[in-house]
């Protein structure tokens, strides 16, 4: 599991928009094409994305990027495991309130 932020916002935005180019993901999420090429070599080697390029497509330099089954049920924990962080603090933020009034 990756506990990368910049790396799961990559596995988000693959999700939301797989076919999207390096510069356009790179643009949406903040980060140089160098920081993002980082990410999804990163990504590609713990085997939670795959990267494939469009055959047709005359410009080869086009590509797709995938969400294994593995990617999808690290994206699913990492979410899961924030929100009960945050759920946590909230119930202890919420605690710490009640006794002050």
């Amino acid at each position: 599991m990756t506990d990368n932020p910049d790396q799961f916002n990559v596995l988000r935005k693959i999700k939301s928009k797989p076919n999207s180019s390096q510069r356009e993901l790179a643009s949406e999420l903040g980060f140089s094409l160098g920081k993002l090429n980082y990410c999804l070599k990163a990504l590609k080697d713990k085997g939670l994305i795959k990267i494939k390029n469009f055959s047709k497509d005359p410009n080869k330099l086009r590509y797709a990027y995938i969400l294994t089954p593995k990617g999808v049920a690290t994206k699913t924990k990492i979410t899961l495991n924030f929100m009960k962080r945050k759920m946590k603090e909230y119930d202890e933020l919420k605690a710490e309130i009640e006794e002050d009034i």
